[in-house]
């Protein structure tokens, strides 16, 4: 009797599963299948509309214009591909005219000063992320460069075959445009490899917007310096509290003069946070120098003299050479 219930129940719910899909398959509006459009009529639709614009903007404009062809915007056999108005408007009055006036006003929207005022970089920039939204442009509504009224096209090159902020070798020379402090500081002697185009300022940066601080790619500085020094992460059974929360306690990422891209020389640098018996027992001066600075063989008490080992040669690192970490048993003062 049981095993008859069970039988009536699952027949029960079949009937009502099949009502329902019937019903759904009914009122289902599936998508045309049928012949697409070819490339060739793609493209020949999208130049179409383009010489609406390139009859008057070819080949003899001062600015590349028709260069546009030769990047991923100009593949005219993509329908995804945008044409001269999906980015500039439809700009009727531009290209008619208005009747009277003898001219023509300027386009929908104006990248590029010229003969018409540019277009506010809000303006400019909807008009990119119209397509290029979401993934690492997410944040940039809010971002620094949007706020500093810096527009895609302050940066990209759209018309140009090559755009310079998308090659490791010439992106630098895009940023260093607006921040002149970083290019003076990747001339000093200690730098990362940003001249030589091994490192680029995208590697750290994320230029379209950021959770973390100064736009960088993750959401601290530390997470950010173990893309490439993962061998500082850890985790280590001693660590050195000012590494684990932020590699700019101590270095300068930028470039700096004093090797390996230290803020200050050791012991100075470490004298910020270490004043002990260590630093502030001795002179300095004297000691670093020995005893050609002046530092005399034997103190008045007659005890003897010699230069302190804590500064001279590598300063607090002859004995402190594990500063980043240590996994010895016996590293808990950084010394192994």
């Amino acid at each position: 009797m049981k095993i008859l219930k069970i039988i009536y129940l699952v027949f029960f719910l079949y009937l009502i599963c099949f009502e329902t899909s019937s019903s759904y398959a009914q009122n289902l509006t599936l998508p045309n299948l049928g012949e697409t459009p070819s490339r060739a009529a793609t493209a020949k639709e999208a130049l179409r509309k383009d010489a609406v614009c390139t009859g008057c903007h070819d080949e003899s404009e001062s600015a590349p214009i028709l260069s546009i062809y030769q990047t991923k915007h100009g593949v005219r056999g993509d329908s995804r591909t945008p044409t001269c108005q999906s980015c500039h408007g439809e700009s009727e009055k531009h290209v008619k005219g208005v009747a009277g006036s003898g001219g023509r006003t300027a386009p929908d929207v104006v990248f590029k000063k010229g003969v018409y005022a540019q277009s506010g970089d809000k303006e400019r920039s909807s008009q990119c992320l119209t397509c290029h939204s979401g993934s690492k442009r997410s944040n940039w509504d809010g971002a620094a460069h949007q706020n500093n009224g810096v527009a895609c096209n302050s940066c990209h090159q759209v018309h140009r075959p090559s755009d310079k902020v998308l090659n490791k070798v010439t992106q630098t020379e895009v940023c260093f445009t607006c921040h002149k402090d970083q290019r003076a500081d990747t001339k000093k002697i200690s730098h990362h490899p940003i001249q030589e185009g091994k490192v680029t300022c995208a590697d750290c940066h994320n230029p379209h917007g950021s959770t973390g601080p100064k736009l960088l790619k993750k959401n601290t500085v530390t997470e950010t310096c173990y893309q490439c020094h993962a061998e500082k992460r850890g985790p280590l059974l001693f660590e050195h509290q000012p590494v684990t929360d932020d590699c700019t306690n101590c270095h300068t990422p930028h470039g700096s003069n004093i090797t390996p891209l230290l803020k200050s020389r050791p012991p100075f640098l470490c004298q910020e946070c270490h004043d002990g018996t260590h630093a502030s027992g001795t002179p300095v001066g004297p000691n670093a120098t020995g005893y050609q600075g002046g530092l005399a063989k034997t103190n008045p008490s007659g005890a003897a003299l010699f230069p302190s080992k804590n500064i001279v040669g590598r300063a607090c690192m002859n004995c402190h050479s594990q500063v980043h970490g240590s996994n010895s048993p016996a590293g808990g003062y950084l010394q192994r």
